[in-house]
């Protein structure tokens, strides 16, 4: 071979593989997709590009120990809340919105828990409120502790599942919303004999219930999660029934449904997004994370799906929790044994 058809050639072979080095980068970048060899860190977006998986959150992982079912957040002290399950394993893990791993509880009042919420978060006295769905001595009730894990109340009868209003009796309670005026939103009832929507006054006294198990208006059927809008309209998660229903915060009043968005798998948490556009819907069995549009104040209307993040398959999404201030979003994964955060895409300047 003489040396300028060599040299020719080398050229050719050169620019192949540069070509094929460029196909794969721009194939990596197109699919939507960020890979990895870890179960919960593969996902695709589709439609809106809303938000994308922060990977180095957290920072320690291998603290994760349990199946993770639940996470809170507090946005100005910029720590994270993470309640697993296991024998013998931390209940609750404490992180910073950066991913350093602070601290676990040390506690033996809590034996299964099932949904989180952080209340007073602007307070000097902010609060962390943890449902147990435990059949043991602590079960069936709602539990209110202190950002180091002292417990300072207990809502229900600990151990003894029942559907008593005075006293108040839970069975396997699933979440809990407090608003900012201290009364409370509790769905009660993760297949258990309750299938309950009740609002507590802020001295825990009942201001009105929904308790009918069924697939009527206003009936339910594994009530799974709770939210409440500044447009005073309560949120449902109604899992069994696979919809989403609607209440008047103030009288409890049914105001609307939405059903379309989940034929093939049931809401199973229900939040809204700090700018308000968007409702947060995970759905397990398929593995997805959900943004539906908001309506505006005075209207219900039908659910509109404008972006999905697909999680890699078994990774179970459980509930989800959303920084009122940063905007991220973390989810609890049961089958991925771990909570994940996702951070909001700037679009247009604002924060989603």
């Amino acid at each position: 071979m003489s040396l300028r058809k060599k040299s020719q050639w080398c050229l050719v072979a050169s620019g192949m593989v540069s070509l094929i080095l460029l196909l794969t980068v721009l194939y990596s970048s197109g699919s939507g997709q960020r890979r990895s060899s870890s179960l919960g860190q593969d996902y695709q977006l589709t439609g809106r590009p809303l938000y994308k998986l922060d990977l180095s959150w957290p920072k320690n992982p291998e603290v994760f120990t349990g199946e993770v079912f639940c996470v809170a957040v507090n946005q100005y002290a910029a720590v994270v809340y993470v309640a697993q399950r296991g024998s013998n394993v931390p209940k609750v893990l404490v992180f910073t919105t950066e991913g350093d791993f602070l601290m676990s509880w040390n506690t033996t009042t809590l034996e299964m828990p099932h949904g989180m919420f952080l209340a007073d978060a602007a307070s000097k006295d902010p609060t962390v409120w943890i449902t147990d769905v435990g059949d043991g001595p602590y079960g069936h009730c709602i539990k209110q502790y202190s950002p180091s894990g002292k417990l300072l109340q207990v809502l229900g009868t600990p151990g003894k599942a029942g559907s008593g209003l005075d006293p108040l009796q839970f069975d396997q309670p699933a979440e809990i919303f407090v608003h900012e005026s201290g009364e409370l939103y509790i769905v009660d009832g993760d297949g258990g004999m309750n299938n309950r929507l009740i609002k507590l006054s802020k001295d825990q006294k009942v201001l009105w219930i929904h308790a009918e198990k069924g697939p009527a208006l206003a009936q339910f059927y594994i009530p799974h999660s709770v939210t409440v809008d500044s447009a005073q309209r309560v949120w449902v998660a109604d899992r069994g029934n696979k919809r989403i229903q609607v209440f008047n915060s103030i009288t409890g009043d049914w105001l609307g449904m939405w059903g379309s968005c989940f034929t093939e798998d049931a809401p199973y948490s229900v939040r809204l997004t700090p700018d308000k556009k968007y409702f947060v819907v995970v759905q397990l069995n398929t593995n997805q994370i959900s943004l539906l549009d908001a309506p505006p104040v005075g209207q219900i209307g039908q659910c509109n799906v404008v972006s999905v993040i697909q999680l890699a398959e078994d990774v179970k999404p459980h509930l989800v929790d959303l920084d009122l201030k940063a905007g991220a979003l973390y989810v609890a994964e049961i089958g991925a044994q771990q909570a994940q955060k996702f951070t909001p895409f700037s679009l247009g300047g604002s924060l989603l």
